[in-house]
């Protein structure tokens, strides 16, 4: 038998090989040689025969796992596009204008202008820096948020199960899969029930794939092979057990990852438009910084002196750092979010957030808890309470408030054993305080509570499964089937064999044409029909979850699961709804966003839980998923935005939905945690995974990933994306408006014939000073109040509307008309043009500093806002009058920047320009809000 290639490593490690490479002259000793070495290979064979076979039964012990972790490393990709600090670094210097001011810096050296060039030079680099520094710090954050959704793995190690992140995967780790997960490396099938995955990521065929176990230990590789599965790929059905004998770049996926060079990442929507709006805002200062130099030029200044004026004025004008600071805020805002337990996986679904408007969600787990406790249950004629606290398994069996003992009812203890076969889930125990103490469990909360109810009456599946009954085949549930069913024999005679079968009612009783009576008697199904029709009704109404039970003795053959069962009865579970979702639900509503439920609960159970979270109003429409099938998508469309809940749907549903609420214009956010919910995530606007049972698929799959399962994590994600757009627009209102007045400066003065009132040195100070921290602690405000108070933004809608380029402008006018008073004012006074220049320098800079906080706010004034709820802006601002006050008052700066002191009387007027205008500003701001309050109240009263 030739030996697996995943253990040749290890031989040739043993050097058994390269024994049998030594060379004997005699030939008799060849040939003992050559025997005893096939021997010891036979005996190798056996051992490492012998070593698989326990690894695949208990798993790698941890020191083999440490072992092979130091010599393989960890099972991840290494990306390509990694930006390392240099490249970061040398970034900051792409920019054309910033290269020419570089170019021209040199140029001042070659003219003997050392200092002037060493200024220049250093604030470039200074700059430079500031920049570095939040873009490392941007990438680390959002490198770490990556790894936060990387995919983790159910592996076997010495014994026991254990969940990990699959980075910590090595070769020969024995991994289980089932639907819905990603395959975390490259591995070998060992055992496989209904296994099927879809390669679509590696080989481009959307059909999935069936695998089966391997029938020997060689593990051949490549793709298209029925016994391996790969790196990436998910699992769309079934369950296996897998041995990994790849890992990182070592898998399929490994080898495609190392072919691709230089992956550049996809600019944000946001991104794009202000690289558009750039150009336009580089041409229009360039032209601006062109006239300037002209005009300087023609009037008989020096040449050169104005062509560093221009560059410098260019330079200073042209807001380079924009793109920069949308994406440091956009990842603050991502980071913020993690802290909401929101994760964001692509930076643009924080931008389009701010445009939900319709929502379409989940009930299990997001509206309600996900803490299923089954409180009643229902047989022919006879219905009971189960009694207990939630997770315990101590509780009683009530009926009309008496208690009663289960093994009483026949019917009661094949439910209960129905309850335990068809059951994924397991509870764990304290063994050393006997099987009655819990203390943990793990599955589904459905397939939980149904062992919890189980065990109030001491009926575990481990026992059943000792003495009882050995399972041999298996139905898994299917979001299509609606059921499970899983087949079985006796233990004490293996000619007697049963199926037992849980789901929906409306598909259980199908199969059923009988039903086992409290007392054991068999009738025909139809006589107890109608009771069951009212009990599952009336569960339904109270907002309980129904499954239903039967069972079937298979005496010859194979049994037909479809029809010939016995219906035994049902159990209905309470999910109640989370406690912030109500008021999630309203804060939607007065925010413009319609709420949907989609859930593949029946009709009456998803109304119930949607009226108590306010989700369903009077005269509002509930569809269920067998209706959606008979109409077309045209139907759909037209009918589709009065529906508030869609029950009994499956996950094409799901798709045909969104598709169908995207048609009419809906910005819609979906939320899903299945493999098969994946399709309707990714067609969403804002695709939306549940972070604790998701699957791994749907995950990855998403823009958006819930930590907590919760709605309302969901709600407060949009309102960050509502806050996070404001934000946006107030620093890009601040930046430009204070540019445009930097140019306009320059220009108004050239125009009307003065002297040039700043030098290059100064206007690339300013830039330093007011562009970088101020606007960047700007763009992470605090939310204003009533943030979620107004309708979604249209999608179409750009950044400057709503008045912004109006503001941008008068205030940019406003800063230079500002400038230019102080600039001619001290100079008639003091006749110094160095002095002048001073005040100009000052006066621009604390007018910038005192417009960042009139951006605080697009609708109050300068006198309503709130100074203080912002400490990061008062820090930056701080620190930013500290370096002007030292780039005059110090004098060893103010001599190279030819900064000097001013007097009381100097500076008094520079304060008073500084503050006139905001106040100005200010008490326009109240005069229009005076009047479009009037006007509103004037309007409400017509309507009323």
């Amino acid at each position: 038998m030739k030996l697996p290639a995943i253990f040749r490593q290890f031989m040739d490690d043993d050097g058994v090989s390269g024994n049998s490479k030594k060379k004997h002259n005699n030939n008799n000793k060849k040939n003992l040689q050559k025997n005893s070495n096939l021997k010891n290979g036979q005996q190798q064979q056996q051992s490492f025969n012998n070593s698989f076979e326990e690894e695949a039964k208990n798993g790698l012990s941890f020191k083999v796992v440490e072992k092979r972790l130091k010599r393989d490393g960890e099972n991840c990709l290494v990306s390509q596009s990694n930006v390392s600090a240099m490249k970061i670094f040398a970034g900051q210097f792409k920019d054309f204008l910033v290269l020419v001011l570089l170019v021209s810096t040199l140029i001042s050296i070659f003219m003997g202008e050392i200092t002037e060039a060493i200024v220049i030079a250093s604030i470039l680099f200074l700059n430079a820096f500031m920049g570095f520094l939040q873009e490392f710090k941007t990438e680390k954050t959002l490198s770490a948020l990556d790894n936060m959704v990387s995919p983790s793995a159910t592996v076997l190690r010495e014994g026991k199960l254990i969940k990990i992140s699959a980075n910590l995967l090595v070769k020969g780790d024995i991994v289980f899969l089932k639907t819905g997960n990603s395959v975390p490396a490259d591995c070998v099938v060992l055992q496989a029930n209904r296994f099927e995955v879809n390669e679509s990521i590696l080989t481009g065929e959307s059909v999935a794939v069936e695998k089966t176990a391997t029938n020997s230990l060689e593990s051949k590789k490549g793709f298209h092979k029925s016994n391996m599965v790969f790196m990436g790929t998910s699992v769309i059905k079934g369950m296996a057990k897998v041995r990994v004998v790849e890992t990182g770049m070592a898998t399929q996926m490994g080898k495609i990852s190392s072919m691709i060079n230089n992956v550049q990442k996809e600019p944000t929507p946001i991104q794009k438009r202000l690289s558009q709006m750039g150009k336009i805002i580089v041409f229009g200062c360039l032209s601006a910084a062109f006239f300037v130099v002209l005009i300087g030029i023609l009037r008989g200044e020096q040449v050169f002196d104005m062509v560093v004026t221009g560059l410098s004025l260019a330079v200073a004008s042209v807001p380079e750092g924009l793109p920069a600071i949308v994406t440091i805020a956009l990842s603050f805002a991502v980071k913020h979010m993690v802290k909401r337990k929101a994760l964001v996986r692509k930076l643009h679904a924080v931008e389009t957030l701010g445009c939900a408007n319709l929502i379409c969600t989940d009930k299990t787990g997001t509206i309600t808890q996900n803490r299923m406790t089954v409180k009643k249950l229902a047989v022919a004629d006879c219905e009971f309470d189960v009694e207990g606290e939630e997770g315990s398994t101590n509780g009683s069996l009530l009926s009309d408030g008496l208690k009663l003992k289960l093994q009483s009812y026949s019917v009661l203890e094949k439910m209960m054993q129905s309850f335990v076969l068809c059951n994924d889930a397991n509870l764990l125990f304290d063994e050393s305080e006997g099987a009655s103490v819990k203390i943990g469990a793990v599955g589904e909360p459905t397939e939980v509570a149904l062992l919890l109810a189980a065990a109030k009456f001491k009926i575990f599946k481990k026992n059943i499964l000792n003495s009882t009954f050995e399972l041999y085949d298996e139905i898994a549930f299917d979001s299509s089937k609606k059921y499970m069913a899983v087949f079985a024999k006796l233990k004490s005679s293996e000619s007697k064999k049963y199926v037992f079968v849980k789901g929906a009612y409306d598909v259980v009783l199908k199969k059923c044409s009988k039903c086992e009576l409290k007392n054991g008697e068999v009738v025909s199904f139809s006589k107890v029909k109608q009771f069951f029709d009212l009990k599952n009704e009336e569960f339904a109404k109270e907002g309980m979850r129904v499954l239903s039970f039967a069972y079937g003795e298979i005496s010859n053959g194979e049994l037909n699961v479809e029809s010939g069962l016995t219906f035994l009865g049902l159990a209905a579970m309470v999910d109640p709804p989370r406690k912030q979702a109500k008021a999630a639900v309203a804060m939607c509503r007065r925010a413009g966003i319609k709420t949907v439920m989609i859930t593949g609960d029946q009709k009456l159970t998803a109304i119930a839980i949607a009226k108590q979270v306010g989700i369903y109003r009077e005269n509002d429409r509930c569809v269920q998923g067998s209706d959606l099938d008979g109409i077309s998508d045209d139907e759909l469309k037209r009918m589709v935005d009065k529906v508030t809940i869609f029950a009994r749907v499956t996950p094409k549903h799901k798709l045909k939905i969104v598709k169908a609420f995207k048609s009419n214009g809906n910005i819609v956010a979906m939320t899903g945690d299945g493999v098969n919910d994946a399709p309707a995530i990714k067609e969403a606007n804002i695709g939306v995974a549940m972070g604790k049972n998701g699957s791994d698929v749907a995950k990855q799959a998403a823009d958006l990933v819930l930590l907590d399962d919760n709605f309302a994590t969901l709600v407060s994600a949009i309102e960050e994306g509502r806050i996070i757009y404001s934000n946006m627009r107030k620093f890009i209102r601040y930046l430009l408006s204070c540019n445009f007045g930097e140019v306009l400066t320059s220009l108004f003065a050239m125009l009307i014939g003065m002297p040039v009132p700043l030098l290059p040195m100064q206007i690339l100070l300013i830039n330093l000073v007011t562009d970088g921290l101020p606007a960047i602690a700007l763009g992470l405000e605090p939310a204003e109040p009533g943030a979620m108070d107004s309708a979604p933004r249209s999608i179409k809608e750009t950044l400057f509307s709503n008045g912004l380029v109006y503001n941008i402008i008068v205030r940019g006018v406003l800063i230079a008309l500002a400038t230019l008073t102080v600039f001619t004012t001290i100079f008639k006074a003091t006749l110094s043009i160095e002095l002048a220049r001073t005040g100009t320098f000052l006066a621009l800079i604390w007018l910038q500093l005192v417009h960042v906080f009139e951006c605080k706010s697009e609708k109050k004034s300068i006198f309503r806002i709130n100074y203080f709820n912002n400490r990061k802006l008062l820090l930056a601002v701080s620190i930013s009058l500290i370096l002007t006050i030292g780039s005059v008052w110090f004098a060893p700066v103010g001599r190279i920047l030819k900064n000097y002191p001013l007097t009381l009387k100097q500076l008094g007027v520079v304060a008073f320009f500084t503050l006139i205008v905001p106040v100005v500003n200010g008490i326009a701001c109240e005069v229009r809000n005076f009047f479009k309050k009037r006007k509103s109240r004037v309007i409400y009263k017509k309507s009323s």
